[in-house]
């Protein structure tokens, strides 16, 4: 919706401020379609060019993702860090042998299946019972268990910023794109020089059309569009630093609940829960916990 909403402010004080300024639209409406083939088809085919198969179906996810926001709302990072409070306190009271069936079957686990939002992404429940099973396995420096989590994190991050990168490098093109288009525009006009001023001043016109769209496509289109992407995949990577802050913490011999106490204050503070609020679902997660066994 707010995309939208910038986009028609856009297109409403650009168009509009030409059109109050006494331009001629039937000039810009002429030369679009051509332009918009020659400058879309060049951006397109170059991103194809410079880019994986992957990265291009990851691109086009990425648009979409950027037009849906965040996938992580408030309710989200609450039950995020119950469910690490549940987990690790499964892990202090029964060990190995009580975590491991939730580890390797978080499907079929009665913990994980309380969240289903977070048991549908399936990176960060992966993240979480890979770390989680390493420490069954006596993973006895913390320190070097910190360290992994931040590279798999970095790993991660560098892998879901492909496509926004990807972006940016088309946002930052289409200006000298629009160039082309322009300078064959320019070639069309000289071709015809023999016409009269009016239908010169009107192929000249046309011709910086694609000087105007390959700017305008740029800054105000694919260059925004990367950027509000950048901004989805930072705070969708949050949880995973949540995940790694109470892990690690618990791995230190810090008790569980304080462990999750300092993972919220990770959270970001427009979704944080309060210390009350916290609480009040940890107590829910105990009850369930002794309910269960």
């Amino acid at each position: 919706m707010i995309n939208g909403i910038g986009f028609l402010i856009i297109l409403g004080c650009v168009f509009g401020s030409f059109i109050v300024a006494g331009g001629k639209v039937d000039i810009i409406l002429h030369a679009l379609p051509h332009e918009m083939v020659a400058i879309g088809g060049a951006a397109i085919g170059a991103f194809i060019v410079g880019n994986s198969l992957a990265t291009v179906k990851k691109a086009v996810a990425g648009i979409k993702r950027a037009f849906k926001g965040a996938r992580w709302k408030d309710s989200d990072y609450r039950d995020l860090l119950t469910l690490l409070f549940a987990l690790l306190s499964t892990f202090k009271k029964g060990g190995a042998t009580a975590i491991e069936p939730h580890l390797d079957r978080p499907e079929e686990s009665s913990i994980f299946s309380r969240y289903p939002r977070l048991l549908a992404d399936h990176h960060l429940v992966e993240f979480m019972a890979d770390y989680l099973r390493m420490m069954t396995v006596n993973f006895e420096d913390p320190h070097q268990l910190d360290a992994a989590m931040d590279a798999d994190i970095e790993k991660h991050h560098h892998e879901e910023l492909a496509p926004q990168h990807a972006l940016q490098v088309m946002a930052d093109g289409l200006p000298a794109i629009g160039i082309v288009a322009a300078v064959l525009g320019v070639i069309k006009t000289m071709g015809s020089i023999d016409q009269p001023t009016e239908v010169l001043g009107a192929m000249i016109g046309g011709a910086l059309v694609g000087t105007f769209l390959g700017v305008l496509l740029s800054y105000c289109v694919v260059g925004p569009l990367a950027s509000k992407l950048l901004g989805i995949v930072e705070e969708d990577s949050k949880p995973f630093g949540i995940a790694k802050t109470a892990i690690v913490a618990y791995a230190q011999g810090t008790p569980v609940q304080v462990a999750i106490e300092i993972a919220r204050r990770m959270t970001p503070t427009m979704h944080a829960p309060s210390f009350q609020q916290l609480e009040t679902a940890l107590d829910e997660a105990k009850d369930e916990l002794l309910a269960a066994n």
